[in-house]
């Protein structure tokens, strides 16, 4: 998902707390909110780094090149209305990823148009940031078990092809692995990635 090398591991460092820890949080607040209990009583209504981040799959990240953090538990019984709750909470990762990417560009953006961004460390710091959001967002809206693009393929199908679905998650992370270190994630990756920057950069140009 990621390539490195020692200085982007060093500035990315920011960039991939940030996509990991806010993305979950994003999913238990919502879920919260929805009327799920859940992730308040597992202690995942946090921002602190230690609740969220899965050790196998930080270190997944370096190795694989791609990563995960700790899924927040949720139970779907508790939400007031089943469909609405799912699609919100599924979403709310993903949007929580690309709404930070934005922040980020947007601080770079008027730094530079200010004259202050001159240290090539904070413009790569910002950039990954940035990058790492976006991709973490489109690689979560992949519909393959458990991430979150599955969840709201599960609301949408009808409920014996949603069964078929959850079926494949013991099969999820050799399909993923697969999927990533081949080029066809790259051909799903870079236009969408493209796509993402594109449209920040046309709301920049157009509004700063």
């Amino acid at each position: 998902m990621f390539g490195f090398d020692f200085a982007s591991i060093i500035a990315g460092i920011p960039g991939l707390l940030m996509a990991m820890v806010f993305h979950e949080f994003a999913h238990a607040f919502v879920a919260d909110r929805m009327g799920d209990p859940t992730p308040r009583m597992t202690g995942r209504l946090t921002l602190n780094p230690v609740v969220h981040i899965d050790p196998i799959g930080l270190i997944m990240l370096f190795v694989a090149r791609f990563g995960w953090a700790k899924p927040v538990m949720i139970n779907p019984n508790h939400f007031k209305n089943w469909r609405k709750g799912e699609v919100c909470v599924s979403l709310a990762g993903p949007a929580a990823n690309l709404l930070l990417a934005f922040l980020a560009m947007f601080v770079k953006v008027c730094l530079f148009k200010t004259g202050l961004l001159f240290s090539h460390g904070l413009n790569l710091v910002l950039d990954l940031i940035v990058l790492y959001n976006v991709n973490f967002a489109i690689f979560n809206l992949i519909p393959i078990p458990p991430l979150d693009g599955s969840r709201l393929l599960t609301v949408l199908l009808p409920s014996r092809w949603s069964y078929r679905l959850a079926a494949l998650e013991r099969y999820s992370f050799l399909i993923l692995i697969v999927f990533v270190m081949t080029p066809v994630f790259s051909y799903i990756l870079i236009p969408l990635q493209r796509l993402v920057l594109g449209v920040f950069g046309i709301f920049f140009s157009l509004f700063l």
